[in-house]
């Protein structure tokens, strides 16, 4: 590979085996997001979010499932908050408003699948 070119999430994790929290830190007041899979069938992402930080309320065209790798937070899914923490899921349905908050620093994978 040109040592000029940044190496992507799939690239480091083709056939090699990592873990995913270790994918990327925390940011101070941020959240990270990393894509790691992106086709015209689905995404697969990472994303680090400090402790406050979330993502506002908005609709997606299909579910999507957030696996939570450490850390705690509130997911908010037509206005019923529910507390997930490290190694729970959920899936969030499609077109249904939902919201993320970071209870305190956590990690996460959101897969979504278009079909």
């Amino acid at each position: 590979m040109d040592p000029r070119k940044k190496e992507t999430a799939m690239e480091r994790l083709m056939a090699q085996p990592r873990e995913l929290a270790s994918l990327a830190g925390y940011q101070k007041d941020s959240v990270v997001s990393q894509t790691i899979i992106s086709k015209k069938t689905g995404t697969v992402t990472f994303f680090a979010f400090d402790e406050g930080q979330g993502l506002s309320e908005h609709t997606a065209p299909f579910d999507a499932l957030v696996q939570i790798l450490e850390g705690e937070a509130e997911v908010v899914i037509s206005d019923k908050p529910l507390h997930l923490k490290k190694g729970e899921i959920i899936i969030m349905p499609a077109n249904q408003p939902h919201s993320l908050r970071a209870l305190e620093k956590f990690k996460m994978i959101l897969t979504m699948i278009r079909s």
